[in-house]
């Protein structure tokens, strides 16, 4: 299995299990990843989802350009590739639990396109980014450079993509398209992902769901967005923060 979900407690790790490749992804783990991300949204236990290597020292190298080389010429896959690489790009985008990805080497095009998808990065000392269609001659769809858009801003999104170059962790942090640097990352990203799982679902999930708003246009309260607001204060979770707080223990959610 190239692709694999693992569960540790509220936690979820979606690992990518093709070393001798640098986890290169081929179409069918495309096809696949989205599942697993699906799988781990509808599970009520898992709260949080991160995506890492299951190899220390990888990512992910991208897309598997031997399979491009390959199988460019037949248009049926070349529409089917780029359906399916949408769908893992929305999958974690979209997805309505946090997904934290937790870097160890290289993210390097698909790969980097994995990663900026998440809510969150983090990285090892040695980690490298970048975004390298301009060095194979490819266009990255349109969601896929909102996504770095939305992270890095325009400008230099366009150094990203014009360059094609491969930016050190520090580089990386400085100009917003990793969030730490830490030397275990995945160590990091579970201890994150624990610190999330231990607050108010409704409200990191409700949370989440605003800012992907803002990010998509919204400017303003509609009747769903007041909604929530309105709505959190008649749920479960509400009543436990303030019992809690009024009784000076830690909430349980």
């Amino acid at each position: 299995m190239r692709l694999r979900l693992e569960r540790e407690g509220a936690v979820a790790t979606l690992l990518i299990d093709r070393p001798r490749q640098h986890n290169a992804m081929n179409q069918a783990m495309w096809e696949q990843l989205p599942r697993l991300v699906q799988e781990a949204m509808a599970d009520e236990a898992i709260r949080v989802l991160i995506l890492t290597s299951a190899t220390p020292g990888l990512f992910c190298a991208g897309a598997d350009i031997h399979e491009f080389a390959r199988c460019s010429g037949d248009e049926e896959w070349r529409v089917a590739n780029q359906a399916a690489i949408r769908a893992t790009q929305y999958a974690l985008a979209q997805a309505e639990k946090p997904v934290i990805a937790a870097i160890d080497g290289d993210a390097v095009g698909g790969g980097c396109g994995l990663a900026i998808a998440c809510d969150l990065r983090i990285a090892s000392p040695a980690a490298r980014l970048g975004i390298t269609p301009a060095k194979l001659g490819i266009v990255y769809g349109l969601f896929d450079t909102k996504l770095l858009v939305d992270l890095v801003g325009p400008a230099r999104a366009k150094r990203i993509l014009f360059t094609a170059a491969l930016h050190d962790a520090q580089e990386a942090l400085a100009i917003g398209l990793i969030d730490q640097i830490l030397p275990a990352p995945l160590e990091a990203a579970m201890e994150l992902a624990h610190a999330m799982a231990a607050n108010a679902q409704h409200s990191i999930r409700s949370s989440k769901a605003i800012v992907r708003r803002i990010l998509d246009g919204q400017a303003d309260d509609d009747g769903e967005t007041l909604a929530m607001f309105r709505d959190a204060f008649t749920l479960p979770d509400f009543r436990e923060g303030v019992q809690a707080f009024r009784g000076k223990r830690r909430p349980c959610f």
